[in-house]
């Protein structure tokens, strides 16, 4: 008897000290279990609907890690003074105030707080994009600075919905429909909504096909998704070499705050196209960016603790970002078709929505709506410019943001 006693009470213990005993806890435990259902949520749509699954993922599984009671994997602060001795792993919990034992995700979030990890992905996107549709039509430049007037609107409306102006700008920066930047702005302007804003960044993204059609649609007439475009000219090698330089130079110099987002953009482009550097070139493009990916999403994920996620604040921020992803794609639109009428119809208005910086997904969605109206319509070169603009429009405006607010 007393045997069994022994052993009922050793399991009493072991349940009593788990993760399952916290769910039937006053302190919040059903909100960590509804966080494990919202990560598995987010698995399904990365794994069953392919939803930008190489980041989504990752950061579905560090949320589903963030949230499990006493694994200690929750990132338990969000600026660099709250690390107290990297050698020792003691630190401030921001939540409690208390002194604490580091975990692993803990110790990868550094990589994003200390703006590490993000321009290292735009070092690897530089390296995988070609901008000779941009450099062949240098007015893509317009369409790609025209689609992020929805961070700089959505400031102004985040304001007003009572968010501090670093949150503000940070909310904002969805808009841009650029995940890394998003994570890099909000990273050093409000730490704190960091996992909020990268899953709405990503989730929209990953929606382009959704969302942007039903705009495009309604602001564009027949006739007008049905011009067919010219070929653009060949662009030769030495342009290809030198449009990299002449951005990272021109942009830094204006942007300081920027250049560290189109410093690695460039520089990866410069590897691919030097045709001296074919090796780390690759690398950037594959090993590189795999691995960055799996750190940046994992340590993303892991900012999504019930007590952080949970909140009215959030819908607020969901709500935002989609207005911001709206009105970009619009306003791009609408640039779209002035040049549409500057141009005496030669330009097609629908690859105004390809400025935007989902690479290359927004463009193919110009494409696949120029071909509904004109199945001999191909505009996906013409809309990639103002796709690849795009990214560098929305470094650009984080950099205004960070030297505005930061």
């Amino acid at each position: 008897m007393a045997v069994l006693e022994g052993v009922w009470g050793a399991i009493a213990d072991i349940f009593a000290n788990s993760g399952y005993a916290y769910f039937f806890t006053a302190d919040g435990g059903i909100k960590n279990l509804i966080m494990i259902f919202v990560s598995f949520f987010f698995l399904y749509l990365g794994i069953k609907k392919g939803f930008e699954p190489l980041l989504m993922i990752p950061i579905a599984f560090g949320m589903l890690l963030a949230n499990i009671p006493g694994a200690n994997l929750a990132v338990q602060y969000h600026d660099l003074e709250g690390f107290i001795d990297l050698v020792t792993g003691q630190m401030i919990n921001e939540s409690t105030g208390e002194v604490c034992t580091a975990g692993l995700l803990d110790y990868l979030y550094f990589g994003v707080k200390a703006g590490i990890y993000p321009p290292l992905i735009f070092l690897g996107i530089g390296a995988m994009t070609d901008f000779s549709p941009l450099i062949a039509n240098p007015k893509s430049f317009i369409l790609g600075a025209a689609a992020q007037f929805g961070i700089f609107f959505t400031y102004v409306g985040a304001t007003l919905m009572g968010f501090s102006d670093t949150e503000a700008g940070s909310i904002a920066i969805i808009g841009g429909a650029d995940g890394p930047t998003a994570i890099f702005v909000t990273s050093q302007l409000a730490p704190a909504l960091l996992g909020t804003i990268a899953v709405a960044a990503y989730s929209y993204m990953a929606l382009v096909p959704v969302i942007q059609p039903p705009i495009m649609r309604a602001l564009t007439t027949k006739k007008e998704r049905s011009v067919v475009m010219g070929n653009l000219r060949p662009v030769s090698k030495l342009e290809k070499i030198l449009f990299p330089i002449m951005v990272t130079v021109i942009v830094a110099l204006l942007l300081p705050d920027a250049a560290s987002l189109v410093g690695m953009l460039m520089f990866g482009n410069l590897l691919k196209e030097s045709g001296r550097t074919e090796r780390i070139a690759k690398a950037a493009q594959n090993e590189l960016m795999n691995i960055i990916t799996i750190l940046l999403g994992l340590s993303v994920g892991a900012t999504t603790s019930a007590q952080s996620f949970l909140t009215f604040d959030t819908l607020k921020i969901v709500a935002l970002g989609l207005v911001a992803f709206a009105i970009g794609t619009a306003s791009g639109v609408l640039f779209g078709k002035l040049m549409y009428v500057l141009s005496k119809g030669k330009i097609n208005p629908l690859i105004g929505a390809a400025g935007v910086s989902a690479v290359p997904m927004a463009a193919r969605v110009a494409q696949k709506e120029g071909q509904r109206e004109n199945p001999s319509n191909f505009l996906l070169m013409h809309a990639m410019g103002p796709n690849v603009s795009g990214v560098i429009g929305s470094a650009v405006a984080a950099g205004v943001l960070l030297t505005l607010l930061g």
